[in-house]
């Protein structure tokens, strides 16, 4: 009798019907939780959780924290495990503006060179878009960053997807941390006007769509910066605000604290 085989790893064997490897299904499972905001910034997640979750290894939760790290999603605290990244307002705004930058690169490949097969799936997501704006914030949230990644896609450039993918991913964890709320909902209407500027072969209102489209989604998800503060025009203000309501009175009503030795305090220097 032939000795059996052995199963390959669940870690590399295909796991769905996509043709996913079980890392590559937790790690797509947790990145859709994390920028749906399902699971917020500062939550922590723990291997054991995760590999129960999944039915998997605590090496394959391991794994895809891993990569989820690598893409800016994750931070991994030595002795404390791994938690949903919480970005800084600076490292918020670099990403948008290294985001505008990419899309900019995507409608200029796109533009004038779009099949007739992509504009159709663009214009039947733009539909699902309109549907779901208004009624499930989630999926609305869902389908405004899908339609970034399928035009990324349909560039053909591989590594130009991935960074888009990975700064779109990380644009929802900033609306998840400061944006305020429904600021995640993309404006549906630029993207119906971003895929008749790209049918068109228009690429200069293409970009400028776009551009002003990501910078309206930065604006509400990312307070406005605020000028340094001088501690003298705020104190200023609040030395006015208190001029005649007695607090001048009540500071003269207290005695001033004597020196000790008789209560005498010592003799000020002339000059």
């Amino acid at each position: 009798m032939p000795p059996s085989r052995r199963p390959p790893s669940n870690a590399t064997a295909p796991d769905d019907k996509l043709g996913r490897t079980r890392t590559e299904t937790v790690h797509e499972a947790l990145r859709l939780a994390i920028i749906e905001q399902s699971l917020q910034p500062g939550a922590r997640l723990p291997e054991d959780a995760i590999g129960e979750s999944f039915g998997a290894s605590r090496t394959i939760a391991r794994e895809a924290l891993g990569r989820l790290a690598v893409e800016g999603l994750v931070e991994l605290k030595p002795n404390r495990g791994a938690f949903v990244a919480n970005p800084s307002l600076e490292e918020g705004r670099e990403i948008f503006q290294v985001r505008n930058g990419l899309e900019r690169t995507v409608v200029q490949t796109l533009s004038g060179k779009l099949s007739a097969a992509h504009e159709s799936t663009l214009r039947s997501h733009v539909v699902k878009e309109q549907q779901a704006s208004g009624r499930d914030a989630v999926r609305s949230m869902r389908l405004a960053g899908e339609f970034h990644l399928q035009l990324a896609a349909m560039t053909g450039n591989q590594l130009l997807e991935r960074y888009v993918r990975e700064v779109v991913s990380r644009c929802s964890l900033i609306l998840a941390t400061y944006g305020r709320p429904h600021s995640s909902e993309c404006a549906v209407t630029e993207h119906a006007e971003i895929v008749d500027a790209l049918a068109k072969g228009d690429f200069a209102t293409a970009a400028d769509v776009m551009q002003r489209h990501l910078e309206a989604v930065a604006d509400r998800a990312l307070p406005p910066i605020r000028a340094g503060v001088d501690i003298r025009d705020v104190l200023a203000r609040y030395a006015s605000a208190s001029a005649g309501t007695g607090l001048e009175a009540e500071a003269a009503a207290v005695p001033a604290p004597q020196a000790k030795g008789g209560g005498r305090g010592r003799p000020r220097k002339k000059g």
